[in-house]
């Protein structure tokens, strides 16, 4: 398709999700380095625009709202408007193939979920969700490109390494909170990790967000008496983030969208990983912190639950172990 001209690609979730996601746009920008590329996404995604060169335009769409349909038919109105030649939609469910047609684009591609998809869509892509995310992703687009793009890469300027540094990002999400979704330990085991850490001779720094506040306000009245650097507030949005995170030895995390700005910057990352599935959202070089609890369904989020159990066992971890694999690995 050498006259292709414009790409529109859809990929509703959070800012961890459109970091998953950009391999595969940095594959179709390779293939096709003159098309203008739009990206349909959450509102609350829209930081990632400050990560990646690779997007021509952004359209913000509050999906998850109660005028969810206004939304999608503001996202089927623009299609009408614009002259895309591929739609590229990351969906898996069955009303995917109906939207995409109701757009009217030429080529249609999305996931193959049935009888429909496969009558409607041009190419429907088998879903394979056993794998690494991204690469789950880049499948959509392999009928366009035999590029293959394995890990993001950000459109920074990396900050000079600090030295013997540990970088600590403890939070999670807020939505995840308010959905009752627990994917990381305490504020007291995070404040332990951190004074064994400092013990050990490494000049630990603790950052986080918005959504972190509370978190960090008791990780810093736990550790009053400890020397380390507390950068909460020192960031405005994620680029600062990701200048951060580029000037680090190691990284220690939750399962998080700044786990996945680490991947993409190459730094060695130490993530939390209860509920959630390591094999989907982190590459192999990733370590990957995890209890030895017996719980016969982990990893249990996504595929076995949407909320959090009242027992997470898989996140009753011990802060000298946490440090003891930071420390050997």
């Amino acid at each position: 398709m050498p006259d292709t001209k414009n790409i529109l690609v859809i990929n509703f979730g959070g800012i961890g999700d459109e970091i998953l996601f950009l391999p595969a746009i940095i594959s179709l920008k390779k293939e096709f380095p003159n098309a203008h590329i739009t990206l349909a996404l959450e509102e609350r995604s829209l930081g990632i625009k400050e990560l990646t060169d690779k997007i021509d335009e952004f359209l913000p769409l509050n999906i998850k709202s109660e005028n969810k349909y206004k939304e999608l038919f503001k996202l089927i109105f623009d299609s009408w408007l614009k002259p895309y030649d591929i739609v590229i939609s990351s969906g898996s469910n069955k009303f995917i193939p109906f939207l995409l047609l109701l757009m009217g684009i030429k080529t249609k591609i999305g996931y193959d979920n049935g009888f429909f998809s496969q009558k409607i869509l041009t190419h429907a892509v088998k879903l394979n969700k056993n794998q690494y995310a991204s690469a789950m992703y880049h499948d959509l687009v392999s009928p366009l490109t035999e590029n293959k793009t394995e890990i993001a890469q950000l459109h920074i300027k990396k900050s000079e390494t600090v030295k013997n540094s540990v970088l600590i990002h403890p939070g999670v999400s807020l939505i995840s909170v308010k959905k009752g979704i627990t994917k990381t330990i305490t504020p007291e085991i995070w404040a332990e990790v951190l004074k064994i850490l400092t013990l050990k001779g490494k000049n630990v720094r603790l950052i986080g967000g918005p959504d972190d506040k509370e978190c960090i306000e008791k990780i810093v009245k736990l550790c009053q008496d400890v020397k380390f650097e507390n950068l909460y507030g020192k960031t405005k949005n994620l680029k600062d983030l990701a200048k951060l995170i580029s000037g680090t030895e190691k990284f220690v995390c939750s399962d998080s969208a700044p786990m996945h700005i680490a991947v993409a910057l190459g730094v060695k990352t130490y993530a939390i990983f209860g509920p959630t599935d390591d094999k989907k959202l982190a590459p192999p070089d990733v370590v990957t912190l995890k209890t030895n609890d017996s719980c016969p369904i982990k990893p249990c989020l996504w595929e076995r639950r949407q909320t959090s159990c009242d027992n997470p066992v898989c996140l009753n971890f011990n802060a000298d172990d946490i440090v003891q694999q930071i420390l050997n690995n």
